[in-house]
């Protein structure tokens, strides 16, 4: 419905355009009071909402789906096999926070929008989150867990790789975040969406299956991040001379946010190697947990009880 005082509008405009010679104004003046009166309905449905911030849940109903409609598989969902415990190298820190550090972190997150970029990866690459499972059952698709990888080859090998299509489901893979060893920050899938970061996975006992032809996972409702590996661990077992200083910075800024903005305890923060059921998986090698530890420590992450 347009509002009162559009209406008022239009009738003023329409006396105007029976004049003579006003014909050519009229697509003009149409265009207009249909801008107009959008603009108008949009206010009045912003006061009587109250202009409320959409919430989380408001934003996964966008992006989040239940399972196709097909006919339900026989039998049951697979159990979750048994997965290791997990204890975090994380701890609650309210003091002896690196002040320099700090100064650092926080001049960087005023600035982060400006440092990040966008390279989407292939639509084959990523998906929904589901709402249910193939047998008709509720997951939960909220982000409740950040799982830390490596690139083991160079950033740009893993980008070549998300940009190519894979039609085929085995050969799909994707992070939403990488961080490259001089600290740039390359967004890849958008974190409502879910990346395919992580096959054959389980974290505190739980896994969501999502197609009946293959095991479940943690994607459904993970985060994935990894880290540019350097020179001398590219394609190679063991460990490597680590990650940059940039790195660590870019990472917790990154992981602030995201903590921020799921309301994840910094406890769910885990490793490839560690949710992964395959054994196969090592990554991110020579990682250190206390660089991060002072980082988030830094930004005050660490401090919320």
């Amino acid at each position: 419905m347009v509002p009162d005082h559009l209406n008022r509008v239009w009738l003023k405009a329409r006396d105007r355009l029976r004049r003579p010679g006003a014909g050519i104004l009229l697509g003009t003046t149409s265009t207009l009071l249909l801008v107009l009166s959008l603009v108008g309905f949009s206010a009045e449905k912003s006061t009587e909402q109250g202009a409320r911030k959409p919430s989380l849940l408001d934003l996964l109903d966008e992006v989040a789906r239940d399972a196709e409609q097909k006919e339900a598989p026989p039998g049951l969902p697979p159990e979750v096999p048994k997965a290791a415990s997990w204890s975090s190298p994380l701890a609650r820190q309210c003091s002896g926070i690196d002040q320099s550090m700090r100064k650092r972190l926080l001049s960087k997150r005023r600035k982060l929008a400006q440092l990040r970029q966008s390279i989407p990866a292939d639509p084959t690459n990523y998906g929904d989150r589901f709402r249910s499972n193939p047998w008709g059952q509720p997951i939960d698709p909220a982000p409740r867990v950040v799982v830390l990888h490596e690139t083991v080859y160079s950033l740009t090998s893993a980008l070549n790789t998300f940009l190519t299509p894979h039609p085929r489901d085995e050969d799909q893979v994707s992070y939403h975040t990488l961080v490259g060893l001089d600290g740039s920050i390359v967004d890849v899938v958008d974190p409502l969406k879910r990346a395919y970061g992580a096959g054959y996975s389980a974290f505190l006992g739980e896994w969501a299956v999502t197609n009946s032809e293959f095991d479940g996972s943690v994607n459904n409702f993970a985060l994935h991040l990894s880290l540019e590996t350097p020179d001398d661990g590219q394609g190679r077992t063991g460990n490597h001379s680590g990650y940059t200083a940039a790195q660590y910075d870019a990472l917790a800024l990154v992981l602030d946010g995201w903590l921020e903005r799921f309301e994840i305890d910094p406890a769910a923060i885990t490793t490839h190697r560690h949710v992964d059921l395959g054994g196969a998986r090592a990554d991110p090698r020579s990682f250190s947990w206390s660089d991060l530890q002072q980082r988030l420590a830094a930004l005050g992450t660490m401090c919320h009880s």
